[in-house]
């Protein structure tokens, strides 16, 4: 028989616990400094009328955690939805209805708030949670893209004015105008 999964609002004491569930999406820092940036989260959606952070228990022991957050679709898409940001189950509670729990409770969060739509997101390498988000009618919307402000620079540097792809142009745009005046042969002045 199954134990049942258990969901309440993170406490300051779970910031521990959340640091291991949520290691991979946090900022690369010390460990202390990971425990406070949890506690700075639970503390801030604490405050925050339109954000939960909810842990799931199972044997009293923090299997799970989700950051739900009514707001909306984008900021241009005024759509209200509740994000269920990264949701996340410790690996050895998999498959035993954690990651169900998290999403029933993201979906409970919407109807209190009066929001016809969730939205949640899974690694993109992450096969297992991709198939869990579709097979719960989770579609896919967007493509989130991240890379270092430093690096993109380097790319607009590199295909911007004086970059490969703006002389690759240049000089499609010379031979187009060498081409054209030797087809309309010789120059004339047409200064008086």
């Amino acid at each position: 028989m199954r134990s049942p999964v258990s969901l309440r609002p993170a406490q300051d004491d779970d910031a521990e616990a959340l640091v291991e569930l949520w290691q991979s999406i946090m900022r690369k820092a010390d460990r202390e400094e990971m425990v406070a940036d949890a506690r700075r989260v639970i503390s801030e959606s604490t405050e925050d009328p339109c954000s939960c952070v909810v842990v799931a228990e199972l044997d009293g022991v923090i299997a799970g955690s989700v950051y739900l957050r009514a707001t909306t679709i984008t900021p241009v898409n005024l759509e209200p939805v509740v994000q269920a940001v990264h949701p996340h189950v410790a690996a050895r509670f998999q498959g035993r209805g954690v990651g169900r729990a998290l999403i029933e409770a993201a979906v409970t969060y919407a109807e209190e708030h009066g929001i016809g739509h969730v939205a949640s997101a899974a690694m993109a390498g992450s096969r297992d949670a991709n198939r869990f988000m579709a097979r719960l009618g989770l579609g896919p919307m967007a493509t989130l893209r991240l890379a270092p402000a430093s690096a993109v620079r380097a790319k607009l540097a590199a295909h911007g004015p004086g970059g490969r792809a703006a002389s690759r142009h240049l000089s499609q745009v010379i031979a187009a105008r060498r081409t054209l005046r030797r087809r309309s042969g010789p120059a004339t002045d047409a200064i008086g």
